[in-house]
């Protein structure tokens, strides 16, 4: 053992989450990382990007003999999730990585054999959930009436979230036949809309349009800071063109679900849309510096790929009587031009070139208006 350290915590000075060791053999040296406390699933992307970057550094910096192989040591509750990501990755860098999972007493590591890409469409996959019907009700439309460019409606099965660019402050269900709304930004403490609260129900109509505008006096204040992911693909789900004019207005998936519930760490797709040429693109959007960028985009093309080789977009008729290319989806990761993470393109060399990945930086000032400044693929 030639070195032991943590890596870098979020804060300076803190700790990080994994372990980060040297091994070193008489013509190699071997890097070997795993997560010092409980991580669940949804933590893969983050652990996963922080061990390429690590293997990279001392890769570069040191003196033969140099760093071959990469360990990844896992818990089971990882090890899915973390398989099914290397898979991704390109060949010479898939080739050096190792996974072992590691019992519970500690004591014992069991290497797994890592699939490879093609080996992934193979495994049984469940049908995506049922995309909700987009028939709003009368008290929806009612409420979008109120400030039609900048409130719009997810649906769900039981019920539409109404978002003022991007955040949830109604709710309409209908419960026995009628349809009722709870309003509130903080969920656990929505009100049912009725004559003593109607008020208040006023009273927040003018707030939101008071601070949750690209004209707000106070940009400190919580409705203008909170949910800006929601706030850029609520301007983009308006017209998804001004990205790339080669994309369909219509119809647009937002929060799309490729599976149920959060089993592997799974998350809603940003924005699912369909290209003029019929190709499917993954849209992931960051309005902050996020290292997960890269290796999320990669995860929600692989979903999608997966579903729609089983055919299932294309029954679903999520595109309407359009016909879907059978041709793998186009990833684009967009971000603000200042907020792209700096180890953005290390990250995106490390995926499998087979998978095309665009970059698309926009104005700082996005939320008057969205425009593209810079396009590349980027791997």
């Amino acid at each position: 053992m030639e070195r032991l350290s943590l890596s870098r915590g979020t804060r300076p000075g803190q700790p990080g989450r994994y372990a980060q060791v040297l091994l070193r053999r008489r013509r190699e040296r071997i890097a070997v990382t795993g997560p010092v406390v409980s991580s669940p699933p949804s933590a893969v992307d983050a652990f996963l990007s922080s061990a390429l970057l690590w293997f990279g550094r001392p890769s570069e910096r040191m003196k033969p003999p140099r760093v071959e192989q990469l360990w990844l040591i896992v818990t089971p509750e990882l090890l899915k999730p973390m398989i099914y990501r290397i898979a991704l990755l390109r060949d010479g860098l898939r080739s050096i990585i190792k996974v072992f999972t590691v019992d519970e007493q500690l004591t014992a590591l069991t290497e797994v054999v890592c699939p490879e890409k093609k080996e992934l469409w193979k495994k049984k996959l469940a049908r995506f959930p049922p995309v909700a019907a987009a028939t709003p009700g009368e008290l929806t439309n009612a409420i979008v009436a109120e400030d039609p460019q900048a409130i719009d409606v997810v649906h769900a099965r039981h019920g539409e979230t109404l978002r003022y660019y991007g955040l949830p402050f109604a709710r309409v269900r209908s419960l026995l036949g009628r349809e009722r709304v709870w309003f509130g930004i903080d969920r656990a403490h929505r009100r049912l809309l009725d004559e003593s609260t109607f008020n208040d129900w006023h009273n927040l109509l003018h707030d939101l349009r008071e601070h949750r505008t690209s004209s707000a006096l106070d940009h400190r204040h919580a409705f203008y800071r909170a949910a800006p992911e929601a706030w850029l693909e609520s301007i983009l789900r308006r017209d998804i063109t001004k990205l790339d004019p080669g994309l369909i207005i219509a119809p647009l998936h937002a929060q799309f679900r490729t599976a149920r519930g959060a089993k592997l760490g799974i998350r809603p797709i940003d924005l699912l849309a369909l290209r003029q040429d019929g190709r499917l693109v993954v849209i992931e959007l960051k309005v902050s510096e996020d290292r997960e960028h890269v290796l999320q985009g990669a995860d929600y093309w692989r979903r999608v790929e997966a579903h729609r080789r089983r055919g299932h977009i294309a029954k679903a008729k999520l595109f309407g009587p359009r016909t879907i290319s059978d041709e793998p989806p186009l990833v684009y990761l967009v971000a603000p031009t200042l907020r792209v993470h700096p180890a953005f393109q290390k990250l995106a060399y490390c995926i499998s070139s087979d998978i095309e990945i665009y970059r698309f930086d926009i104005n700082e000032d996005w939320r008057s208006g969205v425009r593209v400044m810079r396009r590349e693929r980027v791997n």
